[in-house]
């Protein structure tokens, strides 16, 4: 994969003491925000902020993103286009990082103080969610430098909280036969799903995804970030059609924060 440069002096990002007016007890909506690429942001009924994958220079990322606080990051795999600003992130705000083994081993070298290891089927509590890790089908490696280092398995994340809609982030994936295991253990009602294409499944698999997966909204990811990434959300609304798949395709707009409530009708 490409080595990303980053610009996490670039994010504008300012430490508070309050998200959007929400104090102790009370209790908001659930929300989910897509920076583009992988990199998503959800907000809990406490008002926690979770990154996923928080890749936050990346070409298609809204500029100046302002973060007051962040309660914990998961990282699905070492690729530089997921990691992305994690670490300096995880520093800055003492969140703890929620990743393979091997991949918080590496967080550790480089300064991050806590860690919350997780592999496939293994559950961590985070704040007011309930993470836990699923398989993918991709590859792992950190690029130190000139050196690759191996970054663990690759992940998917099944996120739950109370009364609100179970989310699988597939991570980086090309679509395989257990993902109707994911279903049938964890029921997501909504499925980030990459369809990019090259690094993850392109349109036409993804479709084969969501029928395995069976959830109610599909939300595309990983595509049209770079030339190579060339599948659309059109096109996986096609494919989906030609399989007779109910599922809803809900293309997000980069930076626009949605109620989960809303994303899962």
């Amino acid at each position: 994969m490409q080595k990303f440069k980053r610009g996490f002096m670039s994010l504008g990002i300012a430490i508070g003491v309050s998200v959007m007016g929400v104090t102790a007890g009370q209790a908001m909506e659930p929300a989910i925000t897509w920076f583009g690429h992988a990199a998503f942001k959800l907000t809990t009924r406490t008002g926690k902020i979770i990154l996923i994958d928080p890749w936050l220079t990346n070409p298609k990322a809204p500029k100046n993103i302002t973060l007051t606080h962040v309660d914990a990051i998961l990282i699905t795999h070492a690729h530089s286009d997921h990691v992305g600003e994690a670490f300096e992130l995880a520093q800055k705000f003492n969140a703890p990082i929620v990743a393979s083994y091997e991949l918080t081993e590496i967080a550790k070298k480089k300064g991050v103080k806590n860690v919350l290891p997780i592999n496939p089927s293994g559950t961590q509590k985070i704040a007011d969610l309930t993470v836990t890790a699923v398989e993918a089908v991709h590859s792992s490696g950190y690029q130190d430098g000139d050196t690759i280092l191996y970054g663990g398995a690759p992940l998917g994340f099944i996120v739950q909280q109370d009364a609100a809609p179970t989310i699988y982030d597939a991570g980086d994936t090309g679509v395989f036969s257990d993902m109707a295991l994911i279903a049938e253990l964890y029921h997501p009602q909504i499925a980030l799903l990459p369809i990019g294409g090259v690094y993850t499944m392109k349109p036409s698999e993804a479709a084969y995804a969501v029928r395995a997966i069976q959830p109610r909204v599909v939300i595309p990811m990983h595509f049209g970030t770079f030339p190579a990434l060339t599948g659309t959300p059109a096109q996986l609304k096609l494919e989906m059609q030609r399989l007779a798949l109910v599922a809803t395709v809900h293309e997000m707009a980069i930076g626009q924060e949605e109620r989960l409530k809303d994303v899962a009708k």
